[in-house]
């Protein structure tokens, strides 16, 4: 699989779901999508963006995309025998739509995902005042 058809394509749709207005952090393993010359030109010439890649052979620098990567399979992949791309695409998108903001997260108090994330804004916007 190329940059073109599987990184690059994701982080065109994140874009367009969001903008980036606060620094972040591109994390990933050491795959060849990631390290390749397109993708570090992009998140380089982005400011707000600083690539971070998983040490070769330690999987415990990922451990979260690996956590969520487990429970999107015995939620959601394990239960389907998909028929076609465009319906396995489908339902993992409305799973990840329903994980960010309808299922509740034991590690962020039994809220959602998205609901965090108001509360972190409101948090920071009261502080800026």
């Amino acid at each position: 699989m190329t940059t073109e058809k599987t990184v690059y394509k994701a982080w065109l749709m994140a874009r367009k779901k969001r903008e980036i207005t606060d620094n972040h952090i591109f994390h990933s393993d050491r795959g060849a999508q990631y390290a390749s010359n397109k993708m570090v030109t992009i998140l380089k010439s982005n400011p707000k963006i600083n690539q971070g890649m998983s040490r070769k052979g330690n999987c415990w620098d990922n451990a979260v995309a690996e956590s969520f990567f487990k429970t999107l399979k015995y939620e959601c992949t394990n239960r389907y025998k998909f028929s076609s791309f465009l319906q396995a695409f489908n339902i993992i998108n409305d799973y990840i739509n329903w994980y960010n903001n309808v299922r509740i997260h034991s590690a962020i108090n039994y809220k959602t995902p998205a609901e965090k994330e108001l509360e972190l804004k409101i948090k920071k916007m009261n502080n800026v005042a």
